[in-house]
């Protein structure tokens, strides 16, 4: 199984002063041999929480943590190819009403591309495109 991480799934994780080391055995115990990726999105927006930091103390922190995480969980570039899914899957959810929130689209639409799995602690947003699998972590 690949599995593309939701940035949320790592906040928590360096709340609870978990080492990143620790989330591949955990999920592969639960899932079994498990393929983990980021999506460059993701670092958009776990950078984004490194920028948004208020201390020096905290950007630090955060540096340090997100410096382990790149280490150890590969970065799947955005393409053309995930673009042009999720400009599909957003034009079909807005027809029926419904807007997926931008960051999560484009994740879902990399996982899609992968054929992976996204898991992340928003189930809701991500359960919104179809035909990606979603498991809470």
């Amino acid at each position: 199984m690949g599995l593309v991480l939701d940035s949320g799934v790592l906040i928590v994780a360096e709340r609870d002063g978990r080492p990143v080391s620790e989330l591949p055995a955990a999920l592969e115990q639960v899932y079994g041999e498990t393929e983990i990726v980021l999506s460059s999105v993701t670092v958009v927006e776990l950078e984004h929480g490194l920028h948004r930091a208020n201390t020096p103390e905290l950007t630090r922190k955060r540096r340090e943590y997100l410096d382990t995480v790149f280490a150890a969980i590969p970065v799947e570039p955005f393409t053309m190819e995930m673009a042009q899914v999720a400009a599909k899957i957003d034009a079909d959810a807005r027809q029926t009403g419904r807007a997926i929130p931008f960051a999560d689209l484009l994740i879902g639409a990399t996982a899609l591309h992968l054929g992976y799995t996204v898991g992340t602690r928003n189930l809701r947003h991500f359960q919104m495109i179809p035909g990606l699998n979603v498991i809470p972590l």
